[in-house]
């Protein structure tokens, strides 16, 4: 690879620092997840890499804002994946109506919105939700890459988040339906 070389002489010193810096503010697990996100940033912005004494902290702030990104990205799993598991949860499961959920009448909407989309789609959600596997996790389930189960969570979140939408404003209108037009 041109220019690898070059590249792993220059990272390779900032390589221990950096993990130290993210596993005092994360996990281990997230932490090496974001090294590894950190370091294909560096790559990709080798040439703005300052030489010296500078490349230590402009790195520590490419981490802090790739840290940053997997904490929003966290959050937003989270709220989803309370979403999806307090409306669709699995037949032995109480939690739903042990928190009061099934009263809500947001609740209703996730899983016909779930079931509408595409089975690839509803079964990343639910491995992602429900079964709170990280994206490299889901990739051993489904075999194939962590870039790809991103992508399709990324994909699937989107299409859930139309279907809860076109749900909410079919339902809006029917006044409580009576189950008749299934």
């Amino acid at each position: 690879m041109v220019g690898g070389d070059g590249f792993e002489a220059r990272v390779g010193p900032l390589l221990e620092p950096l993990r130290r810096f993210l596993v005092r503010r994360t996990d281990p697990d997230t932490a090496e997840d974001v090294l590894a996100e950190t370091l294909l940033v560096l790559w990709r912005r080798r040439d703005e890499l300052p030489a010296g004494d500078g490349a230590l902290p402009w790195a520590y702030g490419v981490a802090r804002l790739c840290l940053a990104n997997a904490d929003r990205s966290e959050r937003r799993r989270r709220r989803l994946a309370a979403r999806v598991a307090s409306v669709d949860r699995p037949p032995t499961s109480t939690a739903a109506t042990d928190h009061g959920d099934a009263g809500d009448p947001r609740a209703d909407l996730v899983g016909p919105a779930l079931a509408a989309l595409p089975a690839t789609d509803a079964e990343v959600l639910r491995l992602w939700a429900w079964e709170e596997l990280a994206p490299r996790e889901i990739a051993v389930v489904l075999g194939t890459t962590p870039n790809a189960v991103s992508s399709r969570l990324v994909r699937a979140r989107t299409r859930l988040a139309a279907e809860l939408a076109r749900h909410g404003d079919a339902g809006a209108g029917h006044g409580g339906g009576t189950g008749e037009d299934r």
